[in-house]
């Protein structure tokens, strides 16, 4: 079967409500989450800020300054956040939407990240849709963190398979699950390719895949993830357990080195029964119109 493909897409999240990228520019941005505002690094804000240093200093109730490796030209994710007084380390954020209402522990982590990816909001809304479509399907999250995609997932039906390497992780995805008002989801703490091969070997198959791999990573035994290196067989083998018939699949990468036409090359190759391709760039926009792009995704579903 051909796979049809459509043209290079841009996806935004339009449904947002607690979340807000205020401005963006000479590597930072400046968000809003909820009742707190941060600013933090991102290498693709290349340009210019449109407000100065002055009123991002005013606005940020947390900024993190990362850390440099000692005779590293480029700064690293692993830094330090300075917080002004009344800024709590942990507070909730959430996305409701049609049926989903997702709530998000929030954190400020030693390595930039705050346990959420706004972007994402786009595939939550794709994940809900497609699964009230089928009758329980089986999802499977991959490098699924803290678990957004896996309750919208359980939300909207699914029986949902959660997987990732990092213990304290998937309890911070229990606590999502727990202040989301769901349940029953399962939590794999494991390498993500070894639990993808073992899977194959079961026979297993899943009517949804969500597969989010960092461009590095280490598995729950040391295991290393080169995204270049290893992203060629995870989707060969992610082809295997899924669905032949009724499906949807679901691949982001970001990586600076990497086009959405890898994405939709490696689609191309291993789904033969893939419809409806979408590729192209997950991206915010900021209250000034600039578009901070987020990642490349490729997706497609039977429905």
């Amino acid at each position: 079967m051909q796979t049809t493909t459509q043209p290079l897409l841009v996806f935004t999240p339009t449904n947002w409500k607690e979340y807000q990228l205020i401005d963006s520019g000479n590597f930072e941005k400046l968000e809003r989450f909820g009742n707190y505002i941060t600013a933090r690094p991102e290498p693709q804000a290349v340009w210019d800020k449109s407000l100065p240093d002055s009123e991002w200093q005013q606005q940020a109730h947390a900024t993190f300054k990362p850390a440099k490796e000692k005779g590293a030209e480029q700064l690293i994710d692993k830094g330090e956040w300075f917080v002004k007084q009344g800024m709590q380390d942990k507070w909730w954020v959430n996305y409701q939407h049609k049926n989903l209402k997702l709530r998000c522990k929030t954190s400020l982590s030693a390595f930039k990240h705050v346990g959420i990816f706004p972007e994402q909001a786009a595939n939550w809304d794709f994940i809900a849709e497609k699964v009230a479509l089928l009758q329980k399907p089986k999802v499977l999250n991959l490098f699924a963190y803290t678990g957004l995609a896996s309750v919208a997932a359980r939300q909207a039906g699914a029986e949902v398979t959660h997987v990732d390497s990092v213990k304290q992780i998937v309890g911070w995805a229990k606590e999502n699950m727990e202040g989301s008002q769901t349940d029953n989801i399962r939590w794999i703490v494991e390498d993500a390719m070894k639990f993808v091969k073992r899977e194959v070997r079961r026979g297993s198959i899943y009517q949804g895949i969500l597969l989010d791999p960092p461009a590095y990573g280490r598995g729950a035994e040391g295991e290393i993830w080169k995204l270049e290196q290893h992203i060629n067989e995870m989707i060969r083998l992610c082809s295997q357990l899924l669905d032949k018939e009724n499906h949807f699949f679901i691949l982001n990468m970001y990586s600076m080195g990497l086009s959405s036409m890898v994405g939709e090359n490696l689609v191309r190759s291993h789904f033969k029964q893939a419809q409806n391709l979408q590729c192209g760039e997950l991206h915010l926009t900021d209250t000034f119109g600039k578009k901070l792009p987020l990642g490349s995704i490729s997706r497609f579903s039977s429905m």
